[in-house]
């Protein structure tokens, strides 16, 4: 099981780090030397993120980069800072990668920090067939993910130094209208649907159901887990969209990426994470087997699951903007606009059907 490490690849044409300027922080800040190697993780669609080998030999250290995307908004968005601090206020409370070092932008000319690497398995919605764990194990990976996710919105906000992190009076109607300015912002093709399902957000919001500190972005392929058995959390990753605001909203995050084997084939496609393996539960039962491990009741899933969509709709948007801007030549975002649409397609079925399971 081991042989299915995440590992990195040759950094992108376009994205290459000063390796000199590098070499030079890393022995000032953390005192390391010797031969230095990047590589660069290919996943994920926003903040870039690099493997750095340095030394030789049992001395040779492997380390994380995040940096900002070429191109990015840096002031807007990507904050290095505040997501390396919360790195550091979780350790020992939630598995994390130990935080290193921090840099405002002088060093490679935008922000970036460094974490230890933690070596671990990552599932992602594309994965060889014989990485593919076993019905029995990837249910029980399911309910790692679950209860992983249950320990970070109990976790307590004062004593972990985040209660300043956020502000949760208001947060669902914040969200609503900041996606929604998002997305007009970042518009390129009239989408009809994803204008309706925003309206109907605004229209139908429920009442807060209390704060805890969420990931926005939470999903298997932010998971690391552990080669030798795979159903144990090593770390949670990518906490650039943390913040104190409604659990509730987090889930219904999740739930966007959560593709069933009966959905649209078009929105199989998108390959958002392995959720379609047998195993998995669907997206009503993740929402009872968080209910359990939470103590929270959803009552309105529809709502929330819809949430994640239009969410979800709005990042894909954004970064396919940047594509068309001629920001970015990653050609796995050419055909983005076309996941945006299904999003609102998919998003109008559940609340035609006023469920969250069994839409295709």
């Amino acid at each position: 099981m081991t042989d299915w490490i995440d590992r990195p690849k040759p950094v992108r044409e376009g994205e290459e780090l000063d390796t000199d300027a590098l070499a030079a922080f890393l022995h000032d800040r953390l005192g390391l030397s010797g031969p230095l190697a990047v590589e660069q993780f290919p996943s994920g669609y926003s903040n870039l993120t690099y493997l750095v080998r340095i030394g030789e030999g049992e001395a040779a250290r492997e380390l994380v980069l995040r940096r900002p995307p070429f191109g990015a908004n840096i002031k807007g968005g990507h904050d290095m800072e505040r997501e390396f601090t919360i790195l550091q206020r979780l350790a020992g409370s939630v598995p994390v990668p130990e935080p290193l070092a921090l840099d405002d932008g002088a060093v490679l000319g935008a922000p970036f920090y460094l974490m230890e690497r933690v070596r671990g398995v990552i599932l992602r919605g594309q994965m060889p067939t014989g990485m593919q764990p076993d019905a029995e194990t990837m249910a029980s990976i399911a309910d790692a993910f679950v209860d992983t996710f249950a320990d970070l919105h109990g976790l307590d906000l004062d004593a972990a130094g985040l209660a300043d992190f956020g502000q949760p009076e208001g947060y669902v109607q914040r969200q609503i209208d900041g996606w929604t300015r998002r997305y007009g912002r970042a518009k390129t093709d009239d989408v009809p649907e994803i204008d309706r399902v925003a309206a109907w957000l605004g229209e139908h919001r429920p009442a807060e159901s209390g704060a805890a500190l969420i990931h926005n972005d939470y999903k298997y392929d932010n998971l690391v887990l552990d080669p030798d058995d795979w159903t144990r959390v090593r770390a949670v990753l990518d906490w650039e969209m943390a913040t104190v605001g409604d659990p509730l909203m987090d889930l219904g995050s999740s739930l966007g990426y959560w593709v069933e084997p009966d959905d649209s084939p078009v929105l199989q496609m998108l390959a958002l994470s392995p959720t379609t393996l047998p195993g998995n539960p669907t997206r009503e039962a993740l929402v009872a087997r968080y209910e359990r491990a939470t103590g929270r009741t959803v009552e309105r899933p529809v709502f929330y699951y819809v949430y994640g969509l239009f969410k979800l709709a709005v990042i894909v948007q954004q970064i396919y903007k940047r594509y068309v801007l001629g920001h970015t030549t990653d050609e796995r975002f050419a055909g983005l606009v076309h996941a945006v649409r299904v999003c609102g397609q998919t998003a109008e079925q559940a609340i035609e059907k006023g469920r969250i399971s069994g839409l295709g």
